[in-house]
């Protein structure tokens, strides 16, 4: 084991101290644009440490990248993350994804998948 897979492990596990508060306090709001981001980073990262034989690393990354993604579940301001719990926005979702499958079985080439508009169409909108 390399020291750098600890000091990288403590720094993981010392941000996810950190950001605990802010998961705790239901009046909390962080935005997207800030949770989404370094959700993908903490991921990333424990690809890449996981590739590098870094385990601990590899583990605290993930755990990080896994605590900023609840944050963005459960504390972002628009609370959009939230609707797709319920019944009916789930069940437009699986509605979605069948009729995404759906079409690209289908014999139609993409180009045929678009709405083109002639002119007089465009003068219209």
């Amino acid at each position: 084991m390399m020291w750098q897979d600890l000091v990288f492990m403590l720094g993981s596990s010392l941000s996810i101290v950190f950001l605990a508060p802010t998961l705790r306090d239901s009046s909390a709001r962080v935005p997207l644009g800030t949770s989404l981001p370094s959700m993908g980073i903490g991921f990333v990262y424990g690809l890449t440490f996981f590739t590098l034989g870094m385990t601990f690393s590899a583990a605290g990354a993930v755990a990080a990248g896994t605590m900023w993604s609840l944050i963005a579940l459960f504390r972002s301001p628009q609370g959009i993350s939230i609707a797709l719990l319920g019944r009916e926005n789930l069940a437009l979702f699986v509605s979605d994804v069948q009729h995404w499958l759906a079409r690209r079985r289908s014999d139609r080439s993409v180009a045929d998948q678009y709405v083109s508009f002639e002119s007089a169409d465009i003068d219209r909108l």
